[in-house]
């Protein structure tokens, strides 16, 4: 576990307190990685859990939303949700889609599952470098550890390398792997960021298939946080089981001009073939507009729940 250094002292019950992420004073779409008092006092440097190993991407999210913040990794997504929960971390960063590989199914499971709320969100460009022990050059390379993902991105440049792949749970986890255990023709899949906590050379750069590959990342946290200049929000709904139920629904936004970024269907997991969906739309639930399109959609649902309203940039992805 990361450490907190010195923290002022307060109790257990205080890390749900009031969370004074000023957006007003952070530029939209970065919260801040400082906590304050209800003085405005300046209380310690959060804690934010990821998955993976020190130099994952998720670690890199973590930078771009929180600036100056203590880190937790996690082996697992569901060990993040866990730490915020259980307050041994404030906030957590979980990848929620990537450009290429689509949505991170686990991810929205464990947002409906978890009483957690999305207050941020960042869209990464991901690298993927091949890398190994110094002193190794790509014809000493017989086997490649990654992600199954990261493998998977990366399939056109590892085919020509001829070399025997093998999945692992994380690509910083890889690179990791081969500095513990001194892996001599061996290359992980991961992030500049890993190559050079673990001491690895870059044997070649940008990797990916697509050289547009991106994920957005999702932060969680306890408590919902204060509205931006420019606001997303999260939510997932049951329709009715009527005729051109989603229609209706989707209706309500559309009725009001509300811009909808993104709508996925997910199993409910109360009984097959039934189904949940996900939704992303611009503005904030305090606004004038969305606030009625909330009560209208309430009324035409079997279950709704919001997820997360939250600032970010104008030009995240959609």
């Amino acid at each position: 576990m990361a450490s907190r250094g010195l923290v002022r002292p307060i109790c257990r019950v205080a890390i749900v307190e009031l969370y004074v992420f000023i957006a007003s004073t952070m530029p939209a779409g970065r919260i801040s990685g400082v906590r304050y008092d209800e003085k405005g006092d300046p209380m310690r440097t959060i804690t934010a859990a990821f998955q993976g190993e020190r130099g994952a991407h998720s670690e890199e999210a973590v930078e771009r939303l929180f600036g100056q913040a203590e880190v937790l990794p996690c082996r697992s997504l569901r060990e993040v949700f866990d730490a915020v929960v259980s307050v041994r971390a404030d906030v957590g960063v979980v990848p929620v889609e990537n450009s290429q590989a689509g949505s991170i199914n686990e991810t929205w499971d464990l947002l409906l599952e978890y009483p957690l709320h999305i207050c941020g969100e960042v869209e990464m460009p991901i690298v993927q470098c091949l890398q190994a022990l110094p002193g190794q050059s790509l014809g000493d390379i017989k086997t490649v550890y990654s992600h199954p993902q990261a493998l998977a991105q990366s399939q056109g440049f590892l085919r020509d390398l001829e070399a025997e792949m093998v999945a692992v749970y994380d690509t910083a986890g890889s690179a990791k792997m081969i500095r513990e255990r001194g892996l001599m023709g061996a290359a992980a899949v991961a992030s500049r960021r890993a190559a050079a906590i673990y001491g690895l050379d870059i044997l070649a750069e940008r990797i990916n298939d697509n050289p547009d590959n991106r994920t957005r990342f999702f932060a969680i946290a306890p408590q919902p946080v204060e509205r931006g200049d420019f606001n997303r929000t999260v939510l997932v709904i049951a329709t009715q089981d009527r005729p051109g139920a989603l229609y209706w629904c989707l209706g309500a936004l559309a009725y009001r001009g509300i811009n909808l970024v993104k709508l996925e269907s997910r199993p409910s997991r109360n009984k097959p073939w039934d189904y949940i969906f996900y939704l992303i739309f611009d503005g904030h639930v305090t606004d004038p507009e969305s606030a009625e399109a909330l009560e209208e959609l309430r009324t035409k649902t079997a279950f709704l729940r919001v997820l997360g309203s939250y600032p970010c940039t104008q030009t995240a992805g959609g």
